[in-house]
């Protein structure tokens, strides 16, 4: 009887060891993005569609309805933030992102990454927000509206 105390009681701690392990970034803590990221069991993966900015002045064209990059991005990541927010997950549960620009006219046809990144910034790698995702970023020739530069997907994992 003792021995099958015992047996329930380690069984029990590993089943509670597991349950506690948490997300694991790991990389150069100076850099933006996390190198890699190790989600343990015990987690619901949620997935957001590639979200793209909204219309800032609909009476405008082209990027100037939708603003520059750094705008965009903002406006994007707001979206993504209540998209995850309806699902009971915040910006701190993003654990991949996958990010799309689209060349700027203004920058003689080259993704303003400098741009994205202001954006970028404001959600991730902050003193109240510290998590980071791991990220690719990719120009891309074009969205689905003439004047967005940007488009991102993400995928969050929140604590069962």
């Amino acid at each position: 009887m003792k021995r099958l105390i015992a047996l329930t009681v380690a069984a029990c701690a590993l089943a509670g060891a597991a349950h506690a392990q948490d997300i694991v970034r790991g990389g150069d803590p100076k850099s933006p993005i996390a190198s890699v990221v190790t989600v343990p069991a015990g987690y619901d993966m949620i997935y957001v569609s590639g979200m793209v900015p909204p219309v800032i002045d609909d009476k405008a064209v082209g990027v100037a309805r939708f603003g520059d990059t750094k705008t965009q991005t903002l406006g994007v990541l707001a979206r993504i933030e209540a998209a995850l927010k309806s699902q009971g997950a915040t910006m701190a549960d993003v654990v991949m992102m996958r990010v799309l620009l689209v060349g700027d006219p203004a920058k003689e046809g080259k993704m303003d990454f400098a741009g994205m990144m202001e954006g970028y910034r404001t959600h991730f790698g902050t003193a109240a927000q510290p998590n980071k995702p791991a990220r690719i970023t990719s120009q891309i020739s074009g969205l689905v509206a003439d004047g967005m530069l940007v488009e991102i997907e993400v995928q969050a994992a929140k604590k069962k």
